[in-house]
């Protein structure tokens, strides 16, 4: 794919690095196995989240704490925040694999419940407006393609795919363009995914100058990055990442 164009770039800022106690207020099950909740805290003031690829960093303590620094000795998990204001921030939860602490927790801990946040520590942020848009991700990566959807102007070239076990489990996703779901059935996390991104030839299959983003379990990386090599992408205006390793709870997806 020739790349003749050169609308956008991916700029990387800096964030002040914060730590805020949040409390459980609701929670809503959109899929049978997906949870956002709603947190609370005079402490959110100020937060913000300028890349819709951000990461903070949730911290679940067994109990009530004393302390901040015994707070941030509890587990922790990196999620994306969705939505925020003044004193509330949301933010879904996808279960993959073995339940964890954070899965565990969005599904079961009582309102009123205590919990750390950290971060988001820095951003990547689209600068000017790509040709066309490619999002692609599993469960996980729902937040994050929320968050990209309500960025693509009306008329503009995209295509929104997202895996998920099997049918009955999509949801609905504010988008300009009609999100394709895949369903993986009992193969592998990513595996309808994988198919469907070694499937992509050519430009015709989304646009020109498009911004590219692919986001699932780890397997999904190389292929993602075949893709881009196959289209002519620049990597640096690309996302393309491991959301979560198979067998691994405390992986980190790359900032």
């Amino acid at each position: 794919m020739s790349n003749i164009y050169d609308g956008f770039t991916i700029e990387r800022r800096g964030l002040e690095l914060r730590f805020r106690t949040v409390t459980l207020s609701a929670r809503e099950w959109l899929a049978p196995d997906y949870v956002r909740v709603r947190l609370v805290g005079a402490e959110l003031a100020g937060f913000t989240s300028p890349g819709a690829d951000d990461h903070m960093r949730l911290f679940f303590p067994a109990g009530p704490v004393g302390s901040v620094e015994e707070m941030r000795e509890a587990p922790s998990r990196e999620y994306t925040p969705l939505a925020w204001g003044e004193n509330w921030l949301d933010v879904e939860f996808a279960e993959h694999g073995d339940v964890g602490v954070a899965a565990r927790w969005a599904a079961t801990a009582p309102l009123g419940s205590s919990i750390g946040v950290g971060g988001p520590r820095g951003s990547a942020v689209i600068s000017g407006e790509p040709g066309s848009w490619l999002l692609v991700g599993d469960e996980t990566a729902i937040p994050a393609i929320r968050r990209f959807a309500a960025l693509i102007p009306p008329a503009t070239p995209a295509r929104i795919v997202i895996e998920t076990a099997s049918p009955g489990r999509e949801m609905e996703i504010d988008a300009p363009v009609e999100v394709e779901w895949l369903h993986r059935g009992d193969a592998p996390s990513g595996s309808a995914l994988i198919a469907f991104l070694n499937d992509l030839r050519d430009e015709e299959a989304v646009g020109p100058d498009p911004f590219v983003f692919v986001a699932a379990e780890q397997s999904i990386v190389k292929p993602g990055r075949a893709l881009l090599e196959r289209w002519g992408v620049d990597s640096a205006k690309a996302i393309v990442k491991g959301y979560w390793k198979r067998g691994e709870a405390e992986y980190h997806a790359p900032h």
